[in-house]
């Protein structure tokens, strides 16, 4: 465990005005709530029609069309092709992007084109292995939607097809490289919040659309739909529209709220810590208001246990998200440490220090003769346990992003295309992207077992 996890630390390095820490004296000079802006530098390359890398979208769907309209915003991309089983996004590509792109419903034309460089592969999460993996053969660098796999044997297969390609593979949890991440991860490691003990993540929503619902078009038919082929290796069903556009709601394509929703803070929280993951989960949940054909709940709570480690202490993680939340849309990331708590996200964070009351009140007092609590007050007032630079620390300070920043999404793509380019590492690799989404799949895992299940973080398996 590194020594440096304690408020007196980090009071120590935030008055010497460490590097890492650049603005925190404002903190430390006086009690109250502070504001700082964040800072994020981006160059301006250029780079001509030659050194661009081709970019192709497999999976055009609405995440796909976000992570392409992001990533092209990043210099020196360009996209030559799109691929979806359904012809009316592929109409709708030619919109977006223009008449002259190459568009398909086979995805190995794509991986057969020597002007593609790069993949981004946003199909339903029951492709991604098989089209991943394939892509890497082919010499394309890939970046996968999470979760990564839908299974955890299948990570096993992503990993070494990266390893023996040597091709760059970045897995798309958009805000692991955003600047809340990035202070987060910084003021955990100076110290800031002690010891960790407890994560808590929620993510209530209050919609159709938000619970999946999302609308079907008119003219979605046999002709319009490849539904044969979205079925890959899912069991055989009938034309089934609902299933094609909906099929987050159903187990034999995606992985439910853990893998849709639960591998972001499992990225962060990994990312932030330096984790390999938890050990222990148990979930409950159920299936309380959108019955509308689906096999996964729509309220899910799951508890995880971590051991200690080099880099954290034990600590605990509850994860809860609510698609019929009668109180709004809301969510939360928040780390809850022995001095401190930090509240994360991609354009902001809080760190939080509250006065720890080491003194006895009037609460526990009143059992004691007037006599007595006298004694005891003055035997607590000569232990001198408030410090007043423990109290002088206390209140709340909030890291914002600039208004020119162009957000965590866009980041994870810079990473992802310098890393292409030679310059600079990916942040979420397939081990990593195992790890995060190994950890969300646990939920599912315990839930449909009705029983607590065991993990090895480090080999990436059930125990």
């Amino acid at each position: 465990m590194k020594k440096n996890k304690s408020r007196r630390s980090f009071i120590k390095k935030a008055t010497l005005g460490t590097a890492a820490l650049g603005s925190t004296p404002y903190i430390i000079a006086s009690k109250g709530n502070k504001e700082i802006l964040l800072k994020r530098e981006y160059t301006s390359p250029k780079y001509s029609a030659n050194d661009n890398i081709n970019l192709a979208l497999i999976g055009s769907g609405i995440q796909g069309i976000y992570d392409t309209s992001t990533a092209l915003k990043v210099a020196g991309v360009k996209l030559v092709a799109v691929c979806d089983l359904y012809t009316g996004r592929l109409e709708r590509a030619k919109e977006l992007w223009g008449t002259n792109l190459f568009t398909t419903r086979d995805y190995r034309e794509i991986l057969a084109r020597k002007d593609v460089d790069a993949v981004i592969v946003a199909t339903p999460d029951h492709w991604h292995t098989r089209i991943t993996i394939d892509a890497l053969h082919a010499g394309k660098a890939v970046y996968c939607e999470k979760p990564m796999v839908q299974k955890f044997e299948e990570g096993a297969g992503i990993i070494e097809a990266q390893k023996r390609s040597k091709v760059v593979c970045q897995i798309g949890s958009q805000g692991m490289s955003s600047l809340g991440n990035e202070k987060a991860k910084q003021l955990y490691q100076e110290g800031a919040i002690g010891e960790m003990v407890m994560l808590d993540m929620y993510n209530d929503r209050y919609s159709a659309e938000g619970a999946w619902q999302y609308p079907i078009p008119t003219d979605a038919n046999p002709q319009t739909v490849d539904f044969d082929t979205f079925l890959g290796n899912a069991p055989k069903h009938p034309f089934d529209t609902t299933r094609f556009f909906r099929w987050r709601n159903y187990k034999d394509y995606g992985t439910g709220v853990a893998g849709d929703l639960f591998v972001h803070a499992f990225s962060s929280l990994h990312h932030i810590l330096d984790s390999k993951g938890p050990t222990r989960a148990l979930s409950t949940g159920g299936l309380r208001y959108w019955k509308d054909g689906r096999d996964v709940p729509d309220v899910t709570l799951t508890f995880y246990d971590y051991p200690k480690t080099e880099t954290h202490a034990a600590f605990n993680a509850s994860f809860r998200v609510n698609f019929i939340a009668g109180s709004g849309d809301g969510g939360g990331f928040r780390l809850i440490g022995t001095e401190g708590a930090i509240e994360v996200g991609q354009n902001s964070v809080t760190l939080i220090r509250s006065k720890l009351g080491k003194i006895p009140g009037n609460y526990s007092m009143i059992a004691y003769t007037e006599a007595e609590q006298k004694e005891l007050a003055k035997a607590y007032a000569a232990m001198d346990l408030e410090k007043r630079s423990e109290a002088l620390s206390t209140g709340e300070t909030i890291w914002k992003a600039p208004y020119n920043y162009k957000g965590g999404h866009y980041d994870h793509f810079l990473t992802f295309f310098n890393a292409i380019r030679g310059h600079g590492t990916i942040v979420q690799d397939p081990v990593f992207g195992l790890r995060a989404g190994g950890a969300a799949l646990l939920a599912n895992e315990s839930y449909n077992r009705g029983m607590p299940v065991d993990w090895d973080p480090i080999q990436m398996k059930l125990v």
